[in-house]
């Protein structure tokens, strides 16, 4: 039988599910278990995910939340069995590093992105550098992020940038409503590159650096690498894995 741990988000349907699924399987610690179930939206498995890596254990979502991209469908019945026949997708997360104004480090994992997001009223100017090659001296927009195949649906997909292939390696570049070059799209990267956005004018122009919706304010520069020693474990129902919702995604 296979051993359990169940997790769920505040949302109250999340916690029915929760008292409903306990009281039907054993709930076992995550440290003890052969599956962590995550009942939430995309959310919430991003942050299950974030809290568990240590653990090396799979991570299976349900649905209980408005956004499900990660997550399964949500069924009570012959879960065991689910979880048996399951598929498994390893995806590796963006390392983040980024100064503030002030002089302190920040250090960041993200499954998705990293996105630098203007924090005042007048738009930000970067300089981006890749493998320590500058290649666009001055960059105005919103903002700027970089994907992986994983998060190329989210945040990445609404700003008009690729969607990328699970297997792909590759990052995404994305600028967000870009001024300067006027409607540059962004660039698409070899995994292991690294990426330096350094915050031009950043007293006038202030510039907030987000990991998975973790975020530093007034950053001077932030430094973006994808770690392949970090590896997430995520089941998907057999068929439905993360290459076959990237491929239904661009033929709604």
């Amino acid at each position: 039988m296979v051993k359990i741990s169940f997790a769920a988000s505040d949302a109250q349907i999340a916690q029915r599910a929760y008292e409903r699924l306990t009281s039907q399987y054993p709930n076992v610690p995550a440290q003890e278990a052969d599956v962590i179930v995550a009942l939430g939206g995309d959310g919430f498995m991003l942050n299950t995910l974030h809290s568990t890596m240590h653990l090396d254990t799979p991570v299976y979502g349900m649905n209980c939340g408005t956004v499900g991209f990660l997550m399964n469908e949500f069924h009570e019945d012959d879960l065991p069995a689910r979880l048996m026949a399951a598929e498994e997708e390893v995806i590796n997360p963006l390392s983040m590093v980024a100064q503030d104004v002030d002089g302190q480090r920040h250090e960041m994992l993200a499954i998705n992105e990293v996105s630098l997001l203007r924090a005042g009223p007048q738009a930000a100017k970067l300089r981006v550098s890749v493998d320590g090659k500058v290649r666009m001296e001055e960059l105005v927009c919103d903002g700027a992020l970089v994907a992986t195949p994983a998060g190329s649906t989210a945040y990445n997909y609404s700003a008009r940038g690729p969607i990328l292939p699970i297997g792909s390696d590759v990052l995404a570049l994305t600028a967000l409503a870009a001024f300067r070059p006027r409607r540059w799209r962004g660039a698409l990267l070899p995994k292991k590159a690294k990426v330096r956005f350094d915050v031009l004018e950043h007293a006038k122009r202030p510039v907030m650096a987000d990991a998975d919706s973790r975020s530093v304010r007034n950053v001077s520069w932030v430094e973006i690498v994808s770690d392949p020693t970090i590896k997430h474990r995520i089941l998907f129902d057999l068929g439905h894995g993360l290459e076959e919702r990237l491929l239904t995604e661009q033929f709604v």
